[in-house]
């Protein structure tokens, strides 16, 4: 009870603490580590701040959200501007954070290794993925501020080293809010113009002037574009999104001229070398060549070329008679066999035997060498050298050997 004896209803009590509470807590400063984080799809973030001895639950509006440079993530140790406040639905009391800024470091440089993590584990920095410039361009584009120092500097850089060059500003702003923007639409523009090379950069400037080269939306066009880009922002300490994505990185827009242009001094230089290196070798070659012209000249074949010729249409005569006298020995040789040969086969040719005296009787075809092959009142015929006998057989007989010699 009250001490004018009313009785407070909870909705009533919750009313009056959230008064106290935001009367007395208004404008407080909180440092704590970040944990719990939540985003539903209001757009809001909910999470605890909290030290070794306690935690105090804490909201950050969607309105205020989005005008910080740093996304609020689990581990982060910060220092939170707001009022306290109580939830009545679940009675709880909490914090309506109006400012947060990360500590030990600024809030730029918290978002720009926020940024650097979460696209580098895109892949958006993968070396395998970069692609080597022209040597030799001939048109480029220079995406940047038209009245800054860096153009003057690529130009006359440029221009210097290599007078052939077309180079092409596309004019942006280069810091500010909307330069992000420009820069992305830019170049989109250029890498659908044939670009050879596409420069994205400018000068020198704090992390607050280099930021648009920081956010996601110039890192995903540069990742997109399919012409080689050179980033060129700031001085050589300075490191950016886009130099991260970008093919090459260059750590001043002067040395992004020297990167993307040859020298033209040093490549006359190298072709006149070259030239002198090439005539000494011809002249060493023409030098080869006449010497060995003058030994063919003073050689016998040069003088007399037919001779070759000559020698050898007479060494194919000797081969020819060679060869006719290797073919009709030959020849002799066979044809003396076979006289040879011939005449044993006359010698007993059957013909040879009855020109001796000798006969042949047949009966019925068949040659008779027994007198019991035949019978009386047979037809035999009788074969001589010349001619033949047909008779009769009277009789036969067991004729008697004839005596040697007889």
């Amino acid at each position: 009870m009250t001490a004018d004896g009313d009785v407070l209803t909870v909705s009533e009590l919750q009313r009056r603490v959230r008064f106290h509470l935001e009367e007395h807590f208004a404008g407080v400063w909180v440092q704590g580590e970040i944990s719990g984080t939540k985003t539903p799809a209001s757009g809001h973030r909910y999470f605890t701040l909290k030290d070794p001895g306690a935690q105090l639950n804490a909201v950050l509006w969607r309105s205020t959200a989005v005008r910080l440079r740093f996304a609020p993530e689990d581990g982060l140790l910060v220092r939170a501007r707001g009022r306290l406040t109580i939830y009545e639905p679940r009675g709880s009391y909490q914090m309506v954070v109006e400012a947060l800024e990360p500590v030990g470091a600024g809030p730029l440089q918290v978002a720009f290794e926020q940024m650097r993590k979460r696209l580098e584990a895109e892949g958006l920095f993968y070396p395998a993925r970069k692609v080597p410039l022209p040597p030799l361009p001939s048109r480029v584009a220079l995406v940047t501020s038209p009245t800054g120092a860096a153009v003057r500097d690529l130009i006359e850089v440029s221009l210097r080293r290599w007078p052939p060059l077309e180079l092409v500003v596309v004019p942006v702003r280069v810091q500010g809010e909307g330069a992000a923007g420009e820069i992305a639409e830019a170049i989109r523009t250029a890498d659908g113009l044939s670009f050879d090379v596409i420069v994205v950069g400018r000068g020198g400037g704090s992390l607050e002037d280099l930021w648009a080269f920081n956010e996601e939306v110039v890192a995903r066009a540069i990742f997109r574009a399919k012409t080689p880009i050179v980033s060129a922002v700031g001085h050589e300490v300075d490191v950016s999104i886009s130099d991260l994505v970008a093919d090459v990185r260059a750590p001043t827009p002067s040395a992004a001229a020297e990167l993307i242009t040859p020298d033209a001094a040093e490549l006359l230089e190298g072709l006149a070398e070259t030239r002198e290196r090439l005539g000494r070798a011809v002249r060493v070659r023409v030098d080869a060549l006449r010497a060995r012209l003058e030994t063919l000249r003073a050689s016998s074949a040069f003088k007399r070329p037919l001779d070759r010729i000559r020698d050898a249409e007479q060494a194919l005569d000797d081969d020819s008679s060679r060869l006719v006298r290797a073919l009709q020995g030959g020849w002799g040789r066979r044809r003396a066999g076979l006289d040879a040969l011939v005449g044993r086969l006359e010698a007993l040719s059957p013909l040879k035997v009855l020109a001796r005296g000798y006969s042949v009787t047949e009966r019925d075809g068949r040659v008779v060498v027994r007198s019991s092959q035949v019978a009386p009142g047979d037809a035999i015929r009788t074969l001589l050298a010349e001619g033949e006998i047909l008779s009769r057989v009277e009789s036969r007989g067991h004729g008697a050997r004839l005596p040697r010699g007889e």
